[in-house]
């Protein structure tokens, strides 16, 4: 059944933000029309959207969602955050629209459009959910699962890549690590990494700035401090992405 193709079509306050979103997403319209009613078909390569005028929706109550098997995810949520970038001049990673943020080896990002619409990109024969490692790195997932601060890391880590809700995520490790139990050293420093991505993305300057001192006097060795390196500078990446370019 290899001729068969099935494709979403998502509701739509306002077409034109709609498809200046999608074009900045690579996308191109292939057909468009006002009446008898307010429709529009896109494609991006193999990858078809269409669109429906819905003028009564809210968008911060949609929650349609459709998924996307695609070969690769990394390259493609780069090209993606690349086409934001130019077209908002930063990358959106909250509110509306958003992308959410990608780590190597991470096998999946969803994309919400200005009408709510959440299209998640899976990468073909990618892991289930409960399968996936935390914090977008499965070495850092599983170093102590069975500790507080693990199991909070992979809490919030499918709070935010799965559920895309940085604020549930951010508030699982704000009481993980007010708790006052024994960890090791270098996993309450990837928990304050984790956080800090957050507070980042969710523009808490001050609590960013705290959990980076948090991090810098953090009793770690040489090779315990290279270790989150890692995660510090995609953190440093993300803080650049949320530069405007205006």
């Amino acid at each position: 059944m290899s001729d068969v193709m099935m494709i979403p079509v998502l509701p739509s306050v306002s077409l034109p933000e709609t498809l200046a979103f999608y074009g900045a997403l690579g996308f191109e319209v292939t057909h468009q029309q006002t009446a008898p009613n307010v429709y529009a078909a896109t494609r991006r390569g193999d990858i078809h959207l269409h669109f429906m005028g819905m003028k009564k929706l809210d968008p911060r109550q949609a929650y349609t969602t459709c998924l996307a098997l695609v070969p690769e995810v990394e390259e493609l949520h780069e090209a993606f955050a690349e086409g934001l970038r130019k077209a908002y001049g930063k990358v959106p990673v909250a509110g509306l629209p958003r992308i959410s943020r990608m780590k190597k080896g991470q096998s999946r990002f969803t994309v919400v459009d200005v009408a709510g619409n959440s299209v998640i990109f899976i990468k073909q024969g990618a892991p289930d959910e409960d399968d996936e490692g935390a914090d977008g790195s499965r070495s850092d997932a599983h170093s102590h699962p069975d500790s507080h601060l693990g199991k909070a890391l992979r809490t919030a880590a499918r709070l935010r890549d799965f559920k895309n809700d940085d604020a549930a995520a951010a508030k699982v490790l704000d009481v993980a690590l007010a708790r006052d139990a024994p960890a090791a050293p270098l996993e309450r420093a990837r928990a304050l990494a984790a956080r800090l991505e957050i507070a980042v993305a969710l523009g808490e300057a001050e609590r960013a700035s705290a959990l980076r001192a948090a991090i810098d006097e953090a009793p770690l060795s040489d090779g315990e401090r290279a270790q989150i390196q890692a995660a510090l500078t995609a953190v440093d990446a993300l803080e650049r992405s949320q530069r405007s370019e205006r």
